[in-house]
């Protein structure tokens, strides 16, 4: 099957943060398969040796550092690094982030801003960290995992719908003030996911499974595979005039209200 040549992304340096697995590693592994150098990071240096050897099995050579993406001096060194290392970033995939399910007047003002700072505060310092090259270089592409919690509210989630329609808002900014200097900042929001993590929400029966199932009009979950497409396509030169964007991957949710009961 012929490949468009606008969607290779050889000779690119992609750095996906939080992409030991999950998403992360299959949007990584999707670059990767087009032709990016991946580089990635985890706070956890278990995890990263996992994320390393879960690579190589897949039979990509990636590198991993274990740096803190809240950590503004330790990201700029990681930055640095990895031009040392490997290549100056030309990709960005914000990917790493948290959340904390807490009826918002249980939750402790600490804990709200953990949140903030991992889902919205950490993209800021990597986007930050790796505009000037790119800047200097002509261009660079930068994806931020925003979630269908940018447009709608739930019960729990208070500081990561309010972390993550910040982070819709710096997507639209850096795409505003950087569009010029030829860097696209776009967002994918991923909705409801096959992952180890919702295996027990996904079992029939499951009133969170029915109702995901009843709000889709996919009426399935999605899988990770789902994620691949849209981020080959937003870290590549075929999404070169799309800018200020959030792709949202969710299987039609957000424009359906929902079976009648």
């Amino acid at each position: 099957m012929m490949f468009p040549s606008s969607f290779s992304l050889e000779g690119k340096v992609a750095l996906v943060t939080g992409a030991s697995y999950g998403i992360g590693f299959a949007m990584a592994s999707a670059l990767a398969e087009a032709g990016a150098r991946i580089v990635f990071n985890d706070i956890n240096p278990d995890a990263l040796k996992k994320g390393v050897e879960a690579y190589a099995q897949a039979g990509i050579d990636a590198k991993g550092y274990v740096c803190d993406v809240t950590d503004e001096h330790a990201v700029q060194k990681m930055v640095e690094q990895i031009g040392e290392d490997v290549a100056p970033v030309d990709i960005l995939v914000n990917n790493a982030g948290i959340i904390k399910r807490i009826p918002m007047h249980e939750m402790k003002a600490s804990e709200f801003r953990e949140v903030i700072d991992v889902d919205l505060t950490a993209p800021f310092i990597v986007a930050k960290a790796v505009i000037p090259s790119m800047v200097e270089r002509g261009g660079g592409k930068i994806i931020n995992i925003c979630s269908m919690m940018s447009e709608l509210g739930r019960e729990t989630v208070s500081a990561y719908a309010a972390a993550k329609g910040g982070l819709k808002m710096l997507t639209r900014n850096i795409a505003s003030e950087y569009g010029a200097d030829n860097i696209q900042c776009n967002g994918i929001g991923p909705g409801y996911i096959e992952t180890p993590q919702t295996a027990p929400l996904r079992e029939p029966g499951h009133p969170f499974n029915s109702f995901i199932l009843a709000k889709t009009p996919a009426n399935r979950w999605g899988t990770t595979d789902d994620l691949k497409g849209p981020a080959v396509f937003l870290a590549s030169s075929a999404s070169d005039f799309v800018n200020g964007h959030v792709l949202y991957v969710d299987g039609g949710i957000l424009a359906y209200i929902g079976k009648q009961p």
